[in-house]
């Protein structure tokens, strides 16, 4: 196809796309004539994946080819590839370990992770230098100073609907091709995060019309 061509395919605009190739994201067309190239399947399944993780991931161009450049690790597993292309994601601050909290919200962390079963030996998703669990750390400290329940006893069933949500994600992910699973998990992290957001706040105030209408 050409650069129209693909360009109406991913929806992705022509600007944009010269603007990847230029950043060395997206890799050349065949060349065709001196002002003309050639775009294939692949060549729009990696504009996807680029978009997923630039335009829907916010990252920085020079993360998101980190972040390519490590997909294309030889030997890399699925589960790999999807951990790195969503750890690549913003997660919010890292703890901050000058505050005295931290220490404590990292037991309390750790703690979590092995009432729930979630502890590998250093594997992901619970080794201390990735980045769900320095997310999860730092909010913890937070609700530690503000002194809002926050013990691994607290959390237990988050972690619990966590875990049930994590399947129906992984379910979502592989209705797709697995060259297209990457791009897709990506998408639907970030896409999906304001819709258990907004049905957290709609649960919230059915349960609380439930529990507190009559009073």
């Amino acid at each position: 196809m050409r650069l129209a061509e693909l360009s109406a395919r991913s929806g992705v605009s022509m600007a944009t796309i010269k603007y990847y190739l230029r950043e060395g994201l997206l890799q050349p067309g065949r060349r065709i004539t001196a002002t003309l190239a050639e775009y294939d399947e692949e060549h729009l399944r990696r504009l996807r994946l680029v978009r997923a993780l630039i335009q829907v991931g916010r990252l920085p161009v020079n993360s998101a080819r980190e972040v390519l450049a490590a997909l294309h690790e030889e030997g890399l597993s699925r589960n790999r590839q999807l951990g790195t292309a969503v750890w690549a994601l913003p997660h919010g601050p890292a703890p901050d370990d000058t505050d005295p909290a931290t220490a404590s919200a990292r037991r309390t962390a750790d703690e979590l992770l092995e009432r729930v079963g979630w502890s590998h030996g250093g594997e992901p998703p619970d080794a201390p230098d990735s980045p769900p669990y320095q997310m999860l750390v730092t909010a913890i400290t937070t609700l530690t100073r503000l002194g809002y329940p926050c013990s691994a006893a607290d959390l237990e069933p988050y972690a619990r609907a966590m875990e049930r949500i994590a399947v129906d994600d992984l379910d979502l992910v592989e209705r797709y091709a697995p060259d297209e699973q990457v791009e897709v998990a990506v998408a639907l992290t970030v896409l999906y995060e304001p819709v258990l957001m907004g049905l957290r706040r709609l649960a919230q105030a059915r349960e609380s019309h439930r529990r507190f209408e009559a009073d």
